[in-house]
């Protein structure tokens, strides 16, 4: 039998080489808002076909040693195409994967980076397991075809209050906070940029989706705007914005809404006609339709038993 030709295995080298590029996933799109800190803006929309779920922020930290990962988008599918951003600009390993809170746009590609630390709130592998079945089935649904393999990836190492994670010469300053948001919001806080990752502790132009505690949120943003920083990324809005003057909005908004929703509470009114409270925030923000409804829901159910 003859032996190949170089030209021969180079042809086929190639030709191996382009088969790959073409199956790899195209890096989700990425500004650098401070050094060697990188972030996707999500866009305003629920997760669909057209998006893969990739409807949160998501970010990545580049040390010295290591690369941290925040958040990871809604889907398998969504969590490959952040790895390759990372790998369009490093090859250091991804060290740990930080989960911002519960939901599924930010926790459901988490099994794309294999070998990783996945790191959360003391309180998300519960609130993970609660909810593994409907978010798997539920996203199915709507993603389609690409969320093919997506599956629960839970924290191994959690934060009961406060722990740094170190990336050689660069420091994530690691919190866990009160029911707020959610029952597992933890911010990021890069110290080489004083770069805060607020997650869905921070909506901008998205309205502001409850399913923790109103009271707790309020009381939450209260405690962070007492604390400035150079800049802050949201759960969702754009890459970065600036500290504490983007709270102005989300405040007023979760104003307005306790304020009525109490009124609402005080005079009788039945829990069906939440959802009017807050109407006049309703040109303010993107998706109000989709959300305020059942934040008042939430709200009124919080309320009532005050």
């Amino acid at each position: 039998m003859r032996r190949p030709t170089r030209r021969a295995v180079l042809a086929a080298l190639l030709l191996s080489a382009s088969a790959r590029a073409e199956d790899a996933p195209a890096p989700l799109p990425v500004q650098e808002v401070a050094p060697g800190v990188f972030v996707y803006a999500a866009p305003y929309a629920l997760a669909a076909r057209d998006n893969a779920g990739a409807i949160g922020n998501a970010g990545f930290v580049i040390g010295r040693d290591a690369v941290a990962v925040i958040d990871t988008g809604g889907s398998l599918a969504a969590g490959r195409r952040l790895l390759a951003a990372i790998r369009a600009r490093t090859a250091l390993p991804v060290r740990y994967v930080v989960n911002t809170h519960v939901h599924p746009d930010h926790v459901l590609g988490n099994a794309a980076f294999e070998g990783a630390v996945v790191v959360g709130h003391r309180n998300l592998p519960e609130a993970l397991a609660a909810r593994a079945g409907s978010y798997l089935q539920s996203n199915a649904a709507l993603v389609g075809p690409d969320f093919a393999g997506t599956r629960i990836v839970p924290p191994t190492l959690l934060v009961d209050d406060a722990r740094d994670l170190d990336l050689g010469d660069r420091v994530l300053h690691l919190e866990a906070w009160p029911t707020a948001h959610s029952n597992s919001d933890l911010t990021v806080r890069d110290r080489a940029t004083d770069t805060w990752f607020l997650g869905d502790l921070l909506f901008v132009g998205h309205v502001p989706a409850l399913d923790g505690r109103l009271a707790g949120w309020i009381a939450v943003l209260r405690r962070l705007r007492d604390n400035p920083a150079a800049r802050v990324v949201p759960g969702h809005g754009p890459a970065a914005v600036p500290w504490p003057a983007a709270a102005g909005p989300i405040d007023r908004y979760l104003a307005a809404l306790e304020a009525q929703v109490r009124a609402m509470v005080r005079d009788g009114r039945p829990i069906d006609r939440a959802g009017e409270a807050a109407s006049g925030e309703a040109g303010q923000w993107q998706l109000f339709e989709a959300f305020n409804a059942r934040n008042a829901t939430t709200a009124y159910q919080e309320l009532e038993w005050e």
